[in-house]
């Protein structure tokens, strides 16, 4: 899908085909499009595949008179028993004398917040400033799904600490492999910005430093909130775990108490039932008689072991 924007009179615009200074959208694009981009648009065709690879790391290189971008876009995900995670895909900025184009392999909040004219200060014509103000709102999108996996963990230990049920442990899990992968996007994420701001690929202005400045801001504190809800993460499923550990302990001193207690009987009605001459008191109640007494006596000294806490 390709569509084509353009900043006019402070508002974005759609347009029907490109033209100078507009931003070109490239969302899951067609065979026929991505030749259109690199025949008729003169896009490096390397650019434009790497940019639709799903393994894509973050980076920036410079091709004759193009400058291309990958940053890593974080993603939400929602299975079908309702479990929730969180990955990355890459977005590939593809900076041009003309044009100035995003290809993704899926829509993203980001891009989508730019098209419907909800970030403010969006010039395509500025396509230094462009690019920053997208790194900025990648990094707040960041810490917007960082504050979501805050409490859906917290809503996590809730359910563990009433029951634990496999559906929050699997949950837990499935947070901290998002917490992996967005700790490993977003340091990659800071290094391509600060190449950016040495000013050697991409031309910097001053009344860009602020928002240059707000962008390293906004990672670092991703970076910083990745691995405190990570710790607390891990944290929280090693005390689960010893705890889950501390249960079956508990049931397995429970089980054999209740053995040896049943234990006791068997042995005494099995010395009764030999078919042997000269035992003490050949009558059905005695046995009975003696069990009960060994099985109480048992259960009192287990008791006090604490066998059954």
């Amino acid at each position: 899908m390709l569509k084509y924007y353009k900043t006019v009179d402070g508002k974005i615009l759609q347009l029907a085909e490109e033209e100078s200074g507009c931003w070109i959208r490239v969302i899951r694009p067609t065979p026929q499009e991505t030749e259109h981009l690199v025949t008729d648009l003169g896009l490096d065709a390397g650019f434009v595949s790497s940019s639709l690879d799903e393994e894509e790391a973050s980076r920036i290189e410079q091709e004759e008179d193009q400058v291309f971008v990958v940053v890593d876009v974080p993603y939400r995900n929602e299975a079908e028993d309702g479990t929730v995670s969180y990955t990355t895909l890459p977005l590939g900025i593809i900076i041009t004398p003309q044009y100035f184009v995003t290809i993704s392999s899926a829509t993203t909040d980001v891009i989508d917040d730019v098209a419907r004219g909800q970030v403010k200060g969006v010039r395509t014509q500025y396509r230094t400033r462009f690019l920053l103000i997208i790194l900025l709102r990648i990094a707040q999108r960041f810490l917007v799904h960082l504050k979501q996996i805050d409490r859906l963990s917290g809503s996590m230990e809730s359910q563990l600490g009433a029951s634990a049920k496999n559906e929050a442990l699997i949950q837990i899990l499935g947070l901290e492999k998002s917490l992996v992968y967005f700790s490993s996007s977003l340091r990659a994420n800071e290094t391509t910005l600060k190449k950016i701001s040495r000013g050697r690929l991409v031309t910097l202005y001053e009344e860009d430093e602020d928002l240059l400045e707000d962008a390293l801001i906004e990672f670092n504190q991703a970076i910083e909130m990745t691995g405190t809800y990570s710790h607390i993460l891990n944290s929280t499923m090693e005390a689960y775990a010893n705890i889950i550990n501390n249960n079956v302990n508990v049931v397995m001193k429970v089980l054999t108490s209740v053995t040896i207690l049943m234990t006791i009987p068997t042995m005494v009605f099995s010395y009764y039932g030999m078919n042997v001459a000269g035992l003490q008191i050949p009558v059905w109640w005695f046995p009975c008689i003696i069990s009960a007494v060994c099985a109480v006596a048992a259960l009192i000294v287990l008791i006090k072991l604490k066998m059954f806490k």
